[in-house]
């Protein structure tokens, strides 16, 4: 074996090895790890923030929160903060027992959106129900309304970059050994 191709049999598995080890993290969006409310718990007492831990730290300022209670009332009080990889809203007091989704955008380290939604229960009417039966001089106002958080993150594959470079290596290295014999 001549010592150009003892040098491309060496080269060519630690260059593949090189790049699926570099593609390896564009791979691994943000994930939820829990939160508070569990998902799909059943909650006695109404709280008064939601928090979202994730698998890598989140960027507040590019993240959107909201929970929605029965008949699509948004209960969220103010933007989420950030503590590394976990997000935290306040709420205003929760109304009517039921069902409520906290719904979720954030962004990856890669750059890629990441959305998802946790549903939890309150079991007993919250102290905003109190209020909201209670007759009001002030005027009501329209619930605010989020987009539907969507779960396609809108990123490419990088499976294609690297059966690329799998191609463009191979063809260098069927031209060195046509070169070599040549």
């Amino acid at each position: 074996m001549s010592p150009v191709l003892r040098r491309l049999a060496v080269a060519l598995p630690a260059v593949l090895l090189a790049l699926v080890a570099g593609a390896a993290p564009a791979w691994a969006h943000t994930e939820l790890e829990s939160s508070s409310p569990a998902a799909n718990s059943q909650v006695g007492t109404a709280p008064t923030s939601v928090s979202l831990t994730f698998s890598e730290d989140i960027a507040a300022a590019d993240a959107t929160v909201s929970v929605t209670g029965p008949g699509g009332t948004d209960y969220a009080a103010g933007p989420a903060t950030g503590d590394g990889d976990t997000l935290t809203v306040p709420l205003r007091p929760l109304g009517a027992a039921g069902a409520y989704t906290v719904t979720y955008r954030v962004v990856s380290d890669d750059g890629h959106p990441v959305s998802g939604t946790v549903p939890f229960t309150l079991t007993s009417p919250g102290p905003g129900a109190a209020a909201a039966a209670a007759p009001s001089a002030a005027p009501t106002t329209a619930p605010q309304t989020t987009p539907t958080a969507s779960s396609d993150d809108g990123g490419a594959p990088v499976w294609p970059w690297i059966a690329v470079a799998v191609v463009v290596i191979g063809a260098g290295v069927a031209f060195a050994l046509r070169r070599s014999k040549a």
